[in-house]
């Protein structure tokens, strides 16, 4: 059997590459990695590389992929934890070469359910039977609003001078906004919940409607953005805290990505 490609945790010697297999080359492993930053924690709107949630992820030369993952605690939310997990085997399956992926969610107190669930791709209600009501799909949109909403003070912030009147935000679009790493995070949020993020479109808006946001509504909207994009930061930092505090390694593409 060939040796599988391997992404090493940071501050380990990275293994000798594998020779090529007879049907083909070897399926590199850093195209799945690539792939995860593209999976994200809901709740707190960032990639789970980023976070350090990857603990390892090895492809063999045949195309079976094997990515583990963990938590910042035992009790993280289950529904969330199975968001990741699933969407994790989502992004890898659909890496080219790979035949087969295994995600695996490691030190959790429902590991077994959520990774038999999203092996089976059951779907959350038929892995938690008899505990779940509803997919996520909702949860998620949810935490999309949230993040228009964190992306929304992130944008117009730095648009407004000391003493500046808000209401000049409502006259603006996105395309009148300088192009910034911000601004294309809070396109992309708006486009996953099917709203307006052309260069026509408000800068201020509805997370729910998409509709413009009224001159009377906006200062607590505005303030609403802020809180929001406050709390979600916060929580980021609490999760790496706890993170470190439970292992004393850095998961796979962590460095990278600070």
């Amino acid at each position: 059997m060939t040796a599988p490609a391997t992404i090493p945790a940071r501050g380990g010697d990275p293994p000798n590459p594998p020779g090529p297999p007879a049907g083909g080359p070897a399926v590199a492993a850093a195209p799945l990695l690539a792939a995860l930053e593209t999976v994200r924690d809901p709740e707190l709107d960032e990639p789970i590389t980023s976070l350090g949630f990857v603990t390892s992820c090895t492809v063999s030369a045949e195309g079976d992929a094997e990515i583990r993952l963990r938590l910042p605690t035992y009790f993280c939310a289950p529904n969330f934890a199975f968001l990741m997990v699933a969407d994790a085997y989502d992004a890898v399956c659909a890496v080219p070469g790979v035949r087969r992926a295994e995600v695996v969610l490691e030190d959790h107190f429902a590991s077994d359910v959520i990774n038999g669930g999203v092996a089976a791709q059951a779907g959350f209600v038929h892995a938690f039977d008899g505990e779940a009501v509803s997919e996520l799909h909702d949860l998620r949109a949810g935490f999309l609003r949230k993040a228009v909403m964190a992306g929304t003070d992130q944008v117009c912030r730095p648009l407004l001078a000391p003493g500046a009147d808000p209401a000049g935000l409502l006259e603006l679009t996105l395309g009148d906004v300088p192009p910034s790493a911000p601004l294309e995070r809070l396109r992309q949020r708006r486009a996953d919940l099917g709203l307006p993020a052309g260069d026509d479109a408000p800068l201020v808006i509805d997370p729910v409607t998409g509709a413009r946001v009224s001159p009377d509504a906006l200062p607590l909207h505005l303030r609403r953005a802020r809180v929001t994009r406050i709390s979600i930061e916060s929580n980021g930092s609490i999760c790496r805290g706890m993170l470190r505090h439970r292992y004393d390694s850095s998961g796979l593409g962590e460095e990278e990505q600070q």
